[in-house]
């Protein structure tokens, strides 16, 4: 029989231990188009945080251990590996190369020369001249943020040169793509202070293969605009016709070009983002699924979860297919001619799997049907019972005075060994989480983080505050100017309505928060400069920022003028913005204990801000403990530190919210 017990002090089969270390992380799908074989990228914890590059059915590894299949371009990398022919092409992140190597066994052999400064992402093979590779290149000669180079690379694999400025000029690029036939090649561009999903363009040129080598004639850009317009994802329906999606009516929605003209695929745009933030180059959001170009499966964002829709790509016509996945990314053509995709799916109580996806009854008047395989199984599902597994509940608050909508995702406790508490009329603690980027989101779907501390008794509300993605653009945009401001006071907004009427879920005397990297200015800011400091019992943050004129000052390329829009211009053009936003400069207002992990090697958010922030609230006799794990970058990769964090944030909040095991 169930049993009760004051929330917060349940005993939970979930730990730390389990989930973490074996709970690997998918990054990416990879399909050799040759053999229709499936591969999947592997994060592994237990392997010093390295990713494996794996035969999805079969489970072999294509490297040993010796080699990390990841990208260093972006920082955030992805995009790392392609496999073509029965051979795997991949960039090794140790020294930076690409490295071949054949699916059937051995050695892989670099194919580009020892050049600790360049790294590689986003390969592609040219159908014919197949001794050329196009990547992105990230030259990092000079390692200063504004003089690192960003190109378009041809790689000659026969010999390992590297011209690398194929394609130049511009401070970013991503996905190029050779058309079927060879003569065409697509790509993504933008440039400084856009990020890709501000303003981007994608671009086209025609492929001419002479005197042994390759060269680009008649550039065009076919969509996108600098600051207001962003257009990405490329991928080639047929030698006649690039896909791509634009934001152009305020939702990324799917459009194509064709005859040199770019339209909308839909005949009216539709309020569904069909597409995430870029921050990976491993994602992706749809696939061709025909040998015509005709229909693609494409992933679009409703209501906060993932559907897929089959999209006729000449007509628009449109029809949406049953689907179990709240979350799905990195979708690929497995066969055109059997109408198969892969992806990385994650349900609400399943965490990521490598999916395939067959479409029956594709060219037949019988009704639409598409049936899933998984290939690759979240191991940490199969070691608890579903039944444990708090259901995310997606709520769209209405914030008064003006009623506007704000979005979260309710976790309530849950366990099946407990009714609930045994203190009459007790309502949980609750930990309320501040996503990263900050333009990101929080998914609905399984992450054994949450169901840690749901499956001992305690809520957990994720927080779309203001600049979330996957609710339009407009909602984006709310963050524009009022980075510092809008995310704190939603996630405060959010706290206040869960804990009181007419929803009453929390104890509003219990709140904590917490949040990483971007989430981590919002957990410092909510607790020293905010409309109210009294809100939260307690605060995590994980790599946070804590210095906004630093950030601008050390951190990485790819996102060195990204505070630009969200801070209202630069630090010499608002100054008042960096210094006021800035948690480091309200370290007297500190009366909230605070908990700070951080990576001792990360680029995006240096460790100097968390030890500024640590030493300042120290010396004038705050509580505040900190955490420095060696070796990891921005997020914990190594199994050890992962557990050691998770244990960490655990028995702080015990400590400073008096929960007592029985």
């Amino acid at each position: 029989m169930p049993q009760t017990a004051p929330f917060g002090t349940w005993s939970s089969p979930i730990t730390a231990e389990a989930i973490t270390g074996s709970g690997i992380s998918l990054p990416g799908v990879v399909v050799d188009p040759s053999t229709s074989i499936v591969y999947h990228l592997e994060g592994r914890p237990a392997e010093g945080g390295r990713t494996a590059l794996v035969e999805s059915k079969s489970g072999k590894d294509l490297i040993g251990r010796d080699f990390n299949a990841s990208s260093g371009v972006h920082e955030y990398g992805g995009g790392p590996a392609i496999v073509r022919d029965g051979k795997a092409y991949f960039s090794h992140l140790k020294d930076g190369r690409i490295y071949r190597v054949d699916v059937a066994g051995g050695e892989p052999e670099a194919i580009t020369p020892e050049n600790p400064a360049h790294r590689f992402a986003c390969f592609d093979i040219h159908p014919t001249a197949n001794r050329f590779l196009v990547a992105v290149l990230e030259d990092h000669t000079n390692d200063t943020p504004s003089a690192i180079v960003n190109t378009l690379c041809l790689v000659d694999i026969s010999s390992g040169k590297v011209t690398t400025d194929f394609v130049s000029g511009v401070d970013f690029y991503a996905m190029p793509q050779f058309s079927p036939d060879g003569t065409r090649l697509v790509w993504q561009q933008w440039v400084h202070p856009d990020m890709p999903w501000e303003g981007s363009n994608v671009c086209i040129a025609d492929v001419a293969v002479s005197s042994g080598s390759l060269h680009l004639q008649n550039t065009t850009f076919i969509a996108g605009e600098k600051g207001n317009v962003s257009a990405g994802y490329p991928s080639w329906a047929s030698n006649d016709t690039v896909v791509f999606l634009s934001d152009v009516s305020g939702f990324t929605n799917p459009w194509k070009y064709t005859n040199g003209k770019a339209s909308p695929i839909l005949p009216k745009p539709i309020s569904e983002d069909f597409s995430e933030c870029m921050w990976s180059l491993s994602m992706f959001p749809y696939a061709v699924v025909d040998e015509a170009g005709k229909w693609g499966v494409f992933a679009s964002f409703k209501e906060g979860r993932t559907v897929l829709k089959l999209i006729d790509i000449v007509s628009g016509e449109t029809k949406e297919l049953s689907c179990p996945y709240v979350l799905v990314d990195s979708v690929r053509t497995v066969s055109r001619s059997a109408h198969q995709i892969a992806f990385v799916g994650c349900k609400a109580d399943e965490g990521q799997s490598v999916v395939q996806g067959v479409i029956s009854n594709l060219d037949s008047p019988s009704p639409l049907a598409i049936s899933f395989t998984t290939l690759k199984a979240d191991a940490n599902s199969a070691k608890f019972d579903r039944g444990v597994v708090s259901t995310p509940q997606g709520i769209s608050l209405k914030v008064p005075p003006n009623q506007d909508l704000l979005h979260v995702i309710y976790y309530p406790p849950h366990n099946p060994a407990y009714s609930g508490s045994s203190i009459d009329g007790e309502k949980p603690p609750c930990v309320v989480s501040a996503h990263g980027g900050p333009t990101g989101m929080a998914y609905q779907r399984l992450k054994w983080q949450i169901q840690y501390f749901t499956s001992r008794g305690l809520a957990w509300l994720d927080v779309d505050y203001g600049g979330s993605y996957g609710y339009g653009r407009s909602y984006r945009d709310r963050l524009i100017g009022q980075w510092g401001i809008v995310d704190v006071e939603d996630c405060i907004k959010a706290a206040k309505l869960m804990s009181g009427e007419p929803y009453n879920y929390v104890d509003p005397k219990r709140l904590v928060i917490r949040g990483g990297s971007a989430g981590g200015l919002t957990v410092l800011a909510a607790l020293c400069h905010s409309s109210d400091l009294k809100t939260f019992a307690a605060g995590t943050s994980l790599y946070g920022v804590s210095d906004l004129l630093a950030l601008a000052e050390m951190t990485h390329k790819f996102e060195s003028q990204y505070g630009f829009k969200l801070l209202g211009g630069t630090p010499k053009e608002v100054p008042k913005n960096y210094h006021d936003r800035s948690p480091i400069n309200h370290v007297d207002s500190f009366e909230t204990p605070l908990l700070i992990l951080q990576g001792e090697i990360d680029k995006v958010v240096p460790k100097g801000q968390a030890e500024a922030m640590y030493n300042s609230i120290k010396e004038r006799g705050g509580v505040v403990e900190y955490q420095l794990y060696e070796g990891e970058g921005h997020g914990f990769r190594q199994k050890d530190h992962q557990k050691d964090a998770l244990e960490r944030e655990l028995g702080f909040y015990e400590k400073v919210l008096g929960l007592k095991h029985d």
